[in-house]
């Protein structure tokens, strides 16, 4: 955006907001975000022209409904119909699209081979790339792997709250708790969501404080009471995690 005039650039700052907020608030698949927060603006209007717009056919409640109806009783539709796409053109994009998809079955493997296959070239350095095969390094528990990665994208591209926690699980994996405490402080405060606050409030017992643990899970239940019932199986699935792990920790 060099060279632009200010107002011109907040607007798009602004419009990637608005974007990033109608990722969350309508349950879309996360690759949005990585995309809008990486690619600010072009990302937006790609988003605006690939979700919103068409999504506009339908009344909102009409839409939810076929949402979730397709969830519960196809959820691996969008994995498929991405495997299509990709044996059809083996774009970038394709790829990226397919490795998500995996990523939400809890195919981790595929979707690091994906990302892997995708960051070559031209794009070896694209930070959603970097950042889902990170991910999907992380999941595997190959941390050792993913740590440089996830050091590499901060050192090039402003902290998400996305990346802070990665490097957060990464460097616990690691046993490196110390070097964890802050991005996990940083993700559990901006992170959309439970899983942020959830994680930390594991790490935070694991690391001998469960009463600062405890706390967090009182914040979580807080937060769970004032959610949209439909957002409450995904919270409530974050509130679990964090309980046991409390419970589990010495």
């Amino acid at each position: 955006m060099m060279g632009l005039p200010l107002p011109v650039v907040g607007l798009g700052l602004l419009f990637s907001i608005a974007m990033c907020v109608h990722v969350v608030r309508t349950n879309q698949n996360m690759m949005w975000l990585y995309i809008i927060l990486f690619i600010p603006t072009l990302g937006a209007l790609v988003y605006l022209i690939a979700i919103i717009i068409p999504s506009l056919a339908g009344g909102p409640a009409a839409r939810k409904a076929r949402d979730a109806a397709r969830e519960t009783l196809d959820p691996t539709r969008d994995y498929r119909t991405a495997k299509a796409a990709v044996e059809d053109s083996p774009t970038v994009y394709n790829r990226m699209r397919l490795a998500s998809a995996a990523g939400q079955l809890g195919r981790w493997e595929e979707a690091e081979s994906l990302y892997r296959i995708a960051a070559q070239g031209v794009h070896a350095e694209d930070p959603a790339l970097a950042y889902g095969l990170a991910h999907s390094l992380v999941e595997l528990g190959r941390y050792a792997e993913a740590a440089p990665l996830l050091e590499q994208l901060e050192a090039a591209n402003p902290r998400t709250p996305q990346t802070a926690l990665q490097l957060a699980r990464a460097y616990e994996g690691l046993g490196r708790m110390g070097d964890a405490e802050t991005p996990y402080h940083y993700a559990a405060a901006r992170l959309p969501g439970l899983e942020g606050i959830a994680r930390q409030a594991v790490f935070l017992a694991r690391t001998g404080r469960k009463a600062e643990a405890q706390e967090a899970l009182t914040e979580i239940d807080k937060r769970i009471e004032r959610l949209n019932s439909r957002f409450r199986k995904e919270a409530s699935q974050w509130r679990s995690l964090a309980a046991e792990g409390i419970a589990r920790a010495r």
